[in-house]
């Protein structure tokens, strides 16, 4: 009798620790998906402002290179357009990303 009593204890302290292994298996699954969640939102908005940067860089790169021969320098306003067109890349991108509501 004593042994069936203890037979049974055992069985439900057994059944309990399998329950809350499963508690905290869950929590720990949640945890990690929030931190996975949280270091998405920070690679997207690396990636956004990297998106950006890529085609100024090039420009700036091909615009900043030592030519003899440049057409933009025989243009009057060349600097100035210059600028306008990398102010409009950086406008079309940030609207662009707007719109697909990544920013």
């Amino acid at each position: 009798m004593y042994f069936r009593n203890n037979y049974d204890h055992t069985i439900q302290i057994i059944e309990t620790l399998e329950s809350l292994r499963d508690l905290t298996s869950g929590m720990m699954d949640l945890y990690l998906s929030t931190v996975s969640y949280k270091m998405n939102e920070i690679m997207k908005v690396l990636t956004i402002f990297s998106a950006i940067f890529i085609p100024l860089t090039f420009f700036a790169g091909v615009y900043g290179m030592n030519f003899k021969y440049l057409s933009e320098l025989e243009v009057r306003y060349g600097y100035f357009i210059f600028w306008g067109i990398m102010i409009v890349i950086t406008a079309f991108m940030l609207l662009f990303f707007r719109r697909k509501k990544w920013l």
